[in-house]
């Protein structure tokens, strides 16, 4: 089957229209929140290293809004939207763009390291494969709570976002090959754009088909299209009660595109006009979009009231950290371990 057939061989779930309208709305605040980061990283409003999310929305959503408050979500350098999804707000994660005082890490972590504690958002990381260690760590301490310290309750569940480049990296084996040997609580979840910043996927692995790795560790490889929010959603949900049920991890490969460079100091000159062409043909926004009105969920005057209720969270988190504080010098310690 090539990549084509791949991507619209999806099936869907029956979810309540409420819960379908619900991943519009996370999906179209990923998307508004990114494009609004590019408007003002040109500006010179945000500095460093911003890499944005654009075209991805689909695995967010519908991998993190299948969860529970108290499973616990590890990104990767391109957090926002993860962060969005896992409930944490746009002006905290905008703020913390921003570089100021009332951002989720209080203007110290900026675009790569969103963290938020209250939401179980274990944070993002600059450098790939970082996250899924801190991932595994997490899915041991639910299980050891549970298991050792007779914690009560539901098993919470930790979901690790990567990359298709990470796979090729020691972490990714060594992790894999612990959390299927101990059962771990945890699922894979590899965002394959295509790309490896500069490196197309196919180049740079003897398997392309990732999910096929899942095979050496016992565990179920998914392979599912990553531009239909419905499709990952079921998929998702299938690998989260495996976890909570305590029969361990799963290995999801979301085949996806992302819209813009690596960063926005990438010129995005290496991929085709026609590779990007056809990807943005497939926005995961407009098919669900399209999925709504087709199967009467709601008409297109609903969508629009949600697309503005959206665009006036996105431009209030600006407004918001625009006005906030910036950190003071005298707490430049404050947040250290010394």
């Amino acid at each position: 089957m090539d990549l084509e057939q791949k991507i619209n061989s999806s099936t869907h779930l029956e979810l309540p229209p409420s819960d379908i309208l619900s991943l519009y709305e996370d999906m179209v605040l990923g998307r508004y929140f990114e494009d609004m980061c590019a408007q003002m990283y040109y500006r010179g409003k945000m500095f460093g290293f911003v890499h944005l999310y654009t075209g991805q929305e689909a695995i967010s959503s519908g991998v993190i809004k299948a969860l529970q408050p108290t499973d616990y979500v590890c990104s990767t350098y391109r957090d926002h939207v993860h962060a969005l999804s896992k409930g944490v707000s746009a002006n905290e994660v905008m703020a913390e763009l921003f570089g100021k005082e009332t951002g989720c890490c209080k203007g110290r972590g900026g675009s790569m390291h969103i963290f938020s504690n209250t939401h179980n958002f274990l944070g993002g990381f600059a450098f790939i494969g970082e996250g899924i260690p801190v991932a595994l760590g997490a899915a041991f301490q639910s299980m050891y709570r549970q298991q050792v310290l007779g914690k009560s309750g539901e098993l919470p569940v930790t979901v690790s976002f990567f990359g298709d480049g990470t796979t090729n990296v020691g972490q990714f084996f060594e992790c894999l090959n612990m959390a299927a040997l101990w059962k771990l609580p945890i699922i894979f979840v590899i965002e394959n754009n295509q790309w490896a910043i500069g490196m197309a996927h196919p180049r740079s692995t003897s398997v392309p088909e990732i999910h096929t790795k899942a095979l050496a560790f016992g565990m179920p490889g998914k392979e599912v299209d990553g531009m239909d929010a419905l499709a990952v959603r079921e998929v998702a949900e299938e690998a989260i009660r495996r976890a909570r049920a305590g029969e361990g991890p799963t290995l999801i490969e979301a085949l996806t595109y992302r819209f813009r460079g690596h960063s926005l100091a990438d010129p995005d000159e290496l991929r085709s006009f026609q590779e990007k062409e056809a990807w943005t043909a497939r926005d995961p926004i407009k098919r669900l979009a399209n999925y709504i009105l087709e199967k009467d969920i709601a008409t297109n005057s609903d969508l629009d009231i949600i697309n503005q209720k959206v665009k006036t969270v996105v431009e209030d988190s600006v407004e918001f950290a625009t006005n906030s504080p910036d950190p003071s010098v005298d707490d430049l310690y404050k947040h250290l371990f010394l």
